[in-house]
């Protein structure tokens, strides 16, 4: 039974991102931001359970990314759709993170320098940033929405390497960078409350960026 426990919770992932896509296309846009948090929480569960209890396969991987794409590909790309689609006679261009999103996993899948680290922005913190748009302070208008959609879509592939949150063991000797990038977001969070979720994977691009420059220099 053990072995399933993985794959449970990534089913339940790729629930909540069908559920997330129903709401989005149904016009209920603010809730999708919540269906993304709850299946990056179980993204992160099923991958941690794997490791603790050993169970790791090939068909949990790829179950894994297939979830990963409909929560964090699909799921941002209808988001951003029913947006523009409001706004824009473009409002195709929004597909073109489905497309990304499912060239990132397909690379993630094969490349094996990514164990310790992301080479290009994860998905889960890609829908993140675009589903949490909904809280920015001020009106975004048609040309940024293209813009933000194309940019996001260049970061899912981009060579940028990025700090990955997996935690072999909960210890500060090893995990330095993931426990300080942990502490920042959760300290910005209750300082500045929804307004600043827009500006999380910003911020952890950036703490990502200076980690591996000051790390090269070392």
């Amino acid at each position: 039974m053990k072995k399933q426990i993985p794959n449970i919770l990534t089913c339940l992932n790729l629930v909540i991102g069908c559920v997330g896509i129903y709401y989005t296309i149904t016009n209920q846009m603010p809730e999708a931001f919540y269906f993304v948090a709850v299946a990056g929480l179980f993204d992160f569960l099923d991958g941690f359970a794997a490791r603790i209890l050993n169970v790791q396969s090939e068909i949990g991987k790829q179950l894994d990314s297939l979830s990963d794409l409909v929560s964090f590909g699909l799921l941002p790309s209808f988001f951003m759709l029913q947006w523009l689609s409001n706004t824009s006679d473009y409002y195709w261009v929004a597909l073109i993170i489905a497309v990304f999103s499912a060239v990132r996993l397909a690379v993630f899948n094969v490349d094996d320098s990514q164990s310790d680290s992301f080479k290009g922005l994860p998905t889960p913190a890609n829908a993140i940033m675009l589903t949490s748009l909904t809280f920015v302070p001020f009106e975004l208008y048609e040309y940024t929405l293209i813009s933000i959609c194309v940019f996001s879509a260049i970061l899912l592939v981009s060579p940028v390497r990025l700090i990955a949150l997996k935690f072999k063991a909960f210890s500060w000797k090893g995990n330095e960078e993931r426990w300080i990038l942990l502490i920042g977001v959760l300290t910005l969070i209750i300082v500045f409350r929804l307004t600043f979720i827009p500006f999380l994977i910003p911020f952890y691009i950036v703490v990502s960026i200076i980690s591996f420059v000051a790390r090269s220099r070392s």
